[in-house]
């Protein structure tokens, strides 16, 4: 590695640079690529130089936003898997695939609950 290749990634635009290629769903793997060094050194510089880390996590946060509202509005529309997906995520302990004991109440629920959605989705088919 080029002594002093990290600093370019310090200035503004390096830094935007990074948050785009973070907001765009790159990975710390592709954008190492892309900057040319390894994943353990962008890594490195993570934990070396704050300004890097920010730009990449603001960058990711964005995105992350945007699947999060795109799979809420996908399991309103009733998308049963992004359902499941949401509730086991946001409610583990009410929705874990292996719950501590079996209540068959919440299963009967459950199946109620796909039941409908299915009969509703359907009926505008």
């Amino acid at each position: 590695m080029a002594k002093g290749k990290y600093e370019y990634w310090l200035t503004e635009e390096g830094l935007l640079v990074l948050e785009g290629w973070a907001r765009d769903g790159l990975t710390d793997e592709q954008i190492a690529s892309n900057i040319g060094i390894g994943y353990s050194t962008l890594q490195t510089w993570k934990g070396k130089y704050q300004d890097i880390q920010d730009s990449l996590k603001k960058g990711k946060e964005v995105v992350d936003y945007a699947v999060e509202n795109a799979l809420l509005k996908n399991a309103l529309k009733g998308d049963t898997t992004a359902q499941i997906y949401w509730l086991k995520n946001r409610r583990p302990d009410k929705w874990r695939d292996k719950p501590g004991y079996e209540d068959t109440r919440e299963l009967d629920k459950l199946d109620a609950i796909l039941k409908g959605l299915k009969d509703n989705a359907a009926a505008h088919d």
